[in-house]
């Protein structure tokens, strides 16, 4: 196989889906009017933004606290809580009266339509390094997030006390909810890093495309299996666990770059055998349709799907690996070009997982040294921890963490 590359191009350069509202029917010489998505369910054993769904839109926040104590700690989270609880459920601003400013930007309007969004709160290993007295209870596994050996991290934009999913069906409802809570919370914490998403319709069908032009999740978990999200999602109580943390999970998110100006440029056949799968319909290359059993078993040579085929590598579809799986729920970036006027595009790839190192860390470790990461820089991201969910409206999020 003939690979270009990736560390030479980067030398030489530098050193699903939640529909957006359907259409209704228009008056002639009118803009039609858009049909909004339904608000999500904000209380729960678990935070929205996990299993629902992915949003069409997304924005990645990491922040970091600047609250000079465990009580002010606590006030920014029922703050973020708060916020969260009426951004996501909707509904019309107080008004502050004359002398005040608005009480909301007006981006969506008057009123807050809901328009599917979630926001998903986790907090990473530096929230636990002493200044809250929170050290006893840290999740065991929770820690600055690793560098692999294909990885190229900028730790500026990794890492970070909390971590902000905001997700939706639109554009500015994300938008919308990522100023109105930073407003709230601006003496609190400073942003560290963004990182904004987009998923793309399926086309023509199934599972949406990354931007490499392959469909991307596949064989993801079925998340309406509540026994399998127990097993493979679900933080537990127990096992150096605290046990504030049941109904939580471990949210990693990597920013990962795509060197699409030298992946266009090789040959689909190659292409798909990195891969694979087939580009244009997503099945294995042992197979017809998207989901069918690529059914390793059958080719242990790798006479069709190569040994060291991306599918392969990361499910390899065992007894023995079947509680390796996580769920994943990936968004592609565009961010427009870097400095020296090359494509700046990729993934955002979010997985949350029971066990950290039983699942992400070993499949990130089995995919080492795959002949795509010729084709790629993973960058940024971090290791957190999704807080479980606010169980009614007098609970907030992290309420049980400070206990």
């Amino acid at each position: 196989m003939t690979r270009i590359d990736r560390r030479g191009f980067l030398q030489a350069s530098a050193a699903t889906a939640v529909a957006a509202g359907a259409r209704i029917a228009a008056v002639p010489g009118r803009p039609a009017a858009v049909a909004h998505p339904a608000a999500l369910a904000f209380h729960g054993a678990h935070q929205q933004g996990i299993l629902t769904p992915a949003q069409r839109a997304s924005a990645f926040v990491a922040l970091d606290v600047t609250a000079g104590s465990r009580a002010e700690l606590a006030d920014l989270l029922k703050t973020i809580t708060e916020r969260a609880r009426f951004l996501t459920t909707g509904g019309t601003p107080p008004d502050p009266g004359l002398a005040a400013p608005p009480r909301d930007s007006g981006v969506l309007g008057p009123t807050v339509v809901p328009d599917g969004l979630s926001v998903t709160v986790s907090v990473g290993a530096s929230l636990f390094d002493g200044r809250f007295g929170l050290s006893a209870a840290k999740p065991a596994r929770l820690r600055t997030m690793d560098e692999f050996p294909d990885d190229a991290l900028r730790r500026d934009v990794c890492d970070g006390d909390l971590l902000l999913q905001v997700c939706a069906a639109d554009r500015d409802a994300v938008t919308h909810a990522v100023r109105e809570i930073a407003r709230a919370i601006r003496g609190a914490m400073q942003v560290r890093w963004r990182q904004d998403g987009f998923v793309s319709p399926p086309r023509p069908s199934g599972t949406p495309r990354n931007l490499m032009g392959f469909k991307d999740g596949t064989s993801n978990p079925d998340t309406s299996d509540a026994s399998l999200m127990s097993r493979l999602v679900w933080a537990k109580a127990g096992g150096g666990e605290p046990a504030w943390g049941a109904g939580g999970s471990y949210h990693v998110v990597r920013v990962i770059r795509m060197l699409v100006e030298f992946w266009d440029r090789v040959n689909l056949h190659e292409q798909e055998n990195m891969i694979g799968r087939r580009r244009d319909t997503g099945a294995p290359l042992t197979a017809s349709a998207e989901f069918d059993d690529p059914h390793f078993e059958n080719d242990p040579t790798g006479d069709v799907i190569q040994l060291d085929a991306h599918i392969r590598l990361a499910n390899p579809r065992t007894s023995d690996t079947a509680d390796q799986r996580m769920l994943r729920r990936a968004y592609n970036y565009d961010g427009g070009l870097d400095a020296n006027g090359n494509l700046d595009m990729g993934l955002i790839f979010v997985a949350f997982n029971q066990d950290l190192d039983r699942q992400f860390v070993a499949v990130q470790k089995r995919l080492a040294g795959e002949p795509l990461t010729d084709y790629i820089q993973p960058f940024g991201g971090g290791y957190y921890f999704a807080l479980p969910g606010a169980r009614d409206s007098s609970d907030w999020l992290g309420r049980t963490m400070l206990a």
